[in-house]
C-alpha cells in the first residue's frame, strides 16, 4: 500500500496573514511579497505615520496601529480579526548590544522590553485565532549563537526566544511554529549609525561573511514565506545569515 500524502496547496492567495512589526525592514518585505501573491495581509506597528508611509504605493497591504507591549490591546486586536492563517512576528528593539563589562543592564532590560516580551505577548494573544493548518514565524537574530564580542545581551534576548521554539511546537501541534534567524541585514535597524559609519560597518561585516556581503530584507522574507508554505516544518530555527554563523 502506498503512503498517502496530504494534498495541501502551497498557494498563499486569500490566506489571512498578520505581520507584527511590519512597518519596515524584514516585516515589510514579507508583506510586499504576500500582497503580490494576493494574500490578505495586515502589518502592525506602534506608529500610524510610519505604517501609512510603509504602504504608500503598495496596494493590498492593510495596517493596524498597535503597541505589542500592551496585552489588552493585543487581545482586542486579535479578537476583532477572527481566525487567521499565518502569523509573522518581526518585532525588534535596538538596545542590548555592547561588551558585557560596559553593558548597561538598564539598556539590556529595555532590549528585552523591545523584543522578547512583545514577541511573546503577540504570540500568546494570537494563538487562539490561528487556524490549525497555519503557521507562526518569529524573527530572531544570529546573535543568539554567533558568540561575537559585544553581543552577549543580544544573545540573551534572541537565544531565549529560540530556546522556546521546540517546546512550544510540541505544545501547540498540529499548529506549526518556527523562527528565522537573520545575520547582518540592510534594514533600518542599523539607522542608529550615521550613514558613513553604517557603510563602514557593513564593509567590515562583508569581509567576515562567506557570501561576501550583508543580506537584504527580501532574502529573509523569502525564508519566512518558505516556512509558511512548507507544512512539514515545525520547531525549527533557519539561519539566513550568509554563513556568518559558520
Amino acid at each position: 500500500m502506498g503512503i498517502k500524502i496530504n494534498d495541501m496547496s502551497t498557494s498563499l492567495e486569500s490566506k489571512k496573514v498578520i505581520i507584527a512589526g511590519g512597518s519596515s525592514g524584514i516585516g515589510l518585505a514579507t508583506a510586499v511579497i504576500l500582497a503580490k501573491e494576493q494574500a490578505n495581509v495586515t502589518i502592525t506597528g506602534r506608529s500610524a505615520a510610519r505604517l501609512a508611509d510603509a504602504v504608500k504605493n503598495r496596494p493590498g497591504i492593510h495596517t493596524a496601529s498597535l503597541d505589542s507591549n500592551n496585552r489588552k490591546d493585543l487581545d482586542a486586536f486579535f479578537g476583532a480579526q477572527g481566525n487567521i492563517d499565518h502569523l509573522v512576528i518581526a518585532l525588534s528593539g535596538a538596545k542590548g548590544a555592547g561588551k558585557f563589562a560596559e553593558l548597561s543592564l538598564k539598556d539590556l532590560r529595555e532590549g528585552f522590553e523591545g523584543k522578547f516580551w512583545p514577541q511573546l505577548n503577540t504570540l500568546q494573544a494570537a494563538l487562539p485565532y490561528i487556524n490549525k493548518g497555519g503557521s507562526i514565524t518569529l524573527v530572531t537574530a544570529i546573535s543568539a549563537i554567533s558568540k561575537a564580542p559585544g553581543t552577549s545581551g543580544l544573545a540573551a534576548i534572541n537565544g531565549a526566544l529560540e530556546l522556546m521554539i521546540p517546546s512550544i511546537a510540541k505544545e501547540i501541534q498540529p499548529l506549526r511554529i518556527n523562527a528565522v534567524s537573520p545575520g547582518v541585514v540592510n534594514t533600518p535597524w542599523w539607522d542608529f549609525l550615521p550613514a558613513d559609519a553604517k557603510a563602514d560597518t557593513f564593509h567590515e561585516y562583508a569581509a567576515q561573511i562567506p557570501t561576501g556581503r550583508v543580506g537584504e530584507p527580501d532574502e529573509v522574507a523569502d525564508t519566512i514565506i518558505f516556512l509558511m508554505r512548507n507544512g512539514n516544518i515545525t520547531g525549527t530555527i533557519i539561519r539566513c545569515d550568509g554563513g556568518l554563523s559558520l
